[in-house]
């Protein structure tokens, strides 16, 4: 949350696919731009004071722009909808320096697996296994050709047979996710994810029923289907946080969460999916026991209780006290 933030100018826009357009971001004085990872985001601020993540999708090797791809929802709170309509060429954005929780990690095989706008940290990944000369394949799966960005760019992949296209309207281009994910068992390949919830939940499953370790799994979340979202009210309590900085103290009722409470209170936190998925509010623990409902933190970083995420985390103490 005190990262310095970058001044980028928006050098170019394009119409990717259908309801997809791909921004090419450049340091708005002239320079490199901060060294980045396959599977990193940044923060994206954007008018109207709304923080998104984005996932940085060209070679991780180029110093002189940040490429993104954005998808219009059709239920969008504003952000995707902020991009398409409203930013244009020229115009010039506040963003965060590369953050990664979705690295690369060696292995013999590499399985890529994207769904829809997922298609944009597997493609930065693709290009540096393709750079390194290691073994891997990718899966890129669309409900229509139409949907399906970047396809210029995945299609050398494809003639070396390293990329295969499925999708939802051509019945023999569909997933055999079974059989794919059984072969990755085979290889001891490690497996990245990234789509909808949707296609999340159903390639976790089949890789489980594939006999492949939960080790061997790496995942990346856009948004929370409605029933997975963290809840606020019902048997929640109410309790307090204290700011390890000034000392002071603020009620947080059982039905707002904490950064609802601390911004009515006047102590602002950044906050950007308010689903505990993308991390930009993840804030320290002093002391006291956080209650984790986020999906951002590992298991082990939740045993630590040293951070949380209080867009949708609470507390098991009456008292948190926060490295604010």
């Amino acid at each position: 949350m005190t990262d310095t933030l970058l001044s980028v100018r928006v050098a170019q826009k394009l119409v990717a696919a259908q309801d997809i357009v791909s921004l090419a971001l450049v340091d708005a004085g002239g320079g490199e731009l901060p060294v980045f990872t396959p599977g990193a985001h940044i923060d994206v601020y954007l008018p109207g004071g709304l923080i998104r993540q984005y996932s940085l999708m060209n070679d991780c090797r180029d110093r002189t722009q940040f490429c993104i791809g954005v998808l219009r929802e059709p239920q969008s709170r504003g952000g995707s909808i902020v991009l398409h309509d409203q930013v244009q060429v020229g115009d010039v954005l506040q963003i965060s320096a590369p953050r990664n929780r979705f690295e690369l990690q060696p292995c013999a095989h590499s399985l890529l697996l994207a769904g829809g706008i997922g298609i944009t940290p597997l493609l930065c990944m693709a290009r540096q296994l393709q750079a390194q000369a290691a073994d891997f394949s990718l899966h890129y799966s669309c409900r229509t050709q139409a949907r399906a960005a970047f396809l210029a760019e995945i299609a050398p992949l494809v003639q070396t047979g390293r990329a295969h296209l499925h999708f939802d309207d051509e019945l023999q281009t569909i997933l055999n996710a079974p059989a794919v994910l059984a072969q990755a068992a085979q290889q001891g390949a490690q497996v990245y994810v990234c789509g909808p919830a949707g296609y999340l939940e159903f390639i976790r499953g089949q890789a489980s029923a594939a006999g492949l370790a939960g080790t061997q799994i790496h995942f990346e979340r856009f948004a929370l289907d409605e029933s997975q979202r963290p809840q606020v009210g019902g048997g929640d309590v109410a309790f307090q946080v204290q700011l390890a900085s000034t000392g002071e103290i603020f009620d947080i009722p059982a039905d707002e969460t904490v950064t609802q409470a601390l911004d009515r209170q006047g102590v602002f936190i950044p906050v950007s999916c308010e689903e505990g998925i993308c991390g930009t509010c993840l804030t320290g623990v002093k002391s006291g026991l956080p209650d984790h409902r986020d999906s951002y933190l590992t298991d082990d970083e939740h045993a630590a209780n040293d951070e949380f995420t209080p867009c949708c985390s609470r507390a098991l103490t009456p008292l948190l006290v926060l490295d604010l």
